[in-house]
């Protein structure tokens, strides 16, 4: 898949917390100088390379010498998307990559993920968060147990709608009623009224 240009985040970052960032960020594709036995890791070209590559997107840490493990959530979801970029990847798939963050780290994480799709990539971001799917997406794809259950534009949808839609619409209706037309069963141990004080 990398080889064809499809890079995934994966919503557990597949980091390896007590290396550096620039470890992280060229693991498994490390650049080397000299030959045969006197091969060793360029070490200067990937800090140097780090550095420039994150700044590029925005990312500005305080030492790409620290460990990865040290950084915010929203940093590393950052630091893997722009590890994706460089490497050449045409299109970046995104798998919850806010379900762990708060609102500003979200907010950081759905930055760079828009400066990836204005940057030409093929961004596919995997959530169940519609407030944030609506602020990046262009297309909505409602799957519902392996099925499409929902194909949208952002101009076809409003942000409401798409809410609904991804919280269960018809059947969470059907719900709604069917609760309210049976009677509330009484719980085993449950005595007296609400309005009542033990």
């Amino acid at each position: 898949a990398l080889d064809r240009g499809i890079a995934t985040v994966y919503q557990d970052l597949a980091v390896v917390p007590l290396m550096p960032v620039w470890r992280n960020f060229f693991l498994g594709s490390e650049p080397t100088v000299g030959f045969g036995p006197f091969k060793r890791l360029d070490v200067r070209k990937m800090r140097e390379t780090t550095r420039t590559e994150l700044l590029r997107m925005g990312i500005d840490l305080r030492d790409v010498d620290q460990p990865i493990g040290t950084l915010s959530g929203g940093e590393r979801q950052c630091v893997a998307i722009a590890r994706a970029v460089y490497f050449g990847a045409k299109v970046l798939v995104l798998d919850e990559p806010t379900a762990a963050l708060g609102v500003k780290q979200s907010g950081v994480v759905l930055k760079y993920v828009a400066a990836a799709r204005d940057a030409g990539l093929g961004v596919v971001l995997i959530t169940h968060n519609p407030h944030h799917a609506h602020l990046v997406g262009d297309r909505f794809i409602l799957l519902k147990r392996g099925a499409m259950s929902g194909s949208h534009t952002k101009d076809d949808v409003t942000l409401d709608e798409l809410t609904r839609q991804m919280a269960g619409g018809s059947e969470l209706e059907e719900l709604s009623h069917e609760l309210e037309r049976t009677p509330t069963p009484t719980l085993p141990g449950a005595h007296g009224t609400k309005d009542e004080t033990p």
